[in-house]
């Protein structure tokens, strides 16, 4: 299983290229919970900081700016540390 890729602060061409302000908005307040991805999910963060734990692996941190990729089939714990906003898009 491949593992969380964060690129920090991708150039507004990537952004466009994936076409991330077309893609719908998840906000969450502050709070933790346990989290599985049945597909792969990529997330534009807009405003927020998080730390997510893999099972059986170090915590990942991203925030406002940061482009992120989940792997399907991952299970998690997030830990939303500063409310978060992000355009999200699952598959391929």
């Amino acid at each position: 299983m491949s593992e969380i890729k964060v690129d920090k602060n991708p150039d507004d061409d990537q952004l466009e290229k994936l076409g991330v302000k077309s893609w719908p908005i998840w906000e969450k307040e502050e709070s933790e919970f346990p989290w599985s991805y049945s597909d792969k999910e990529t997330c534009y963060l807009l405003e927020g900081q998080v730390e997510v734990t893999p099972e059986g692996a170090e915590p990942v941190t991203f925030g406002k700016g940061d482009l992120v990729t989940f792997p399907k089939g991952m299970s998690c714990k997030w830990k939303i540390t500063k409310a978060v906003r992000k355009h999200y898009t699952f598959g391929d």
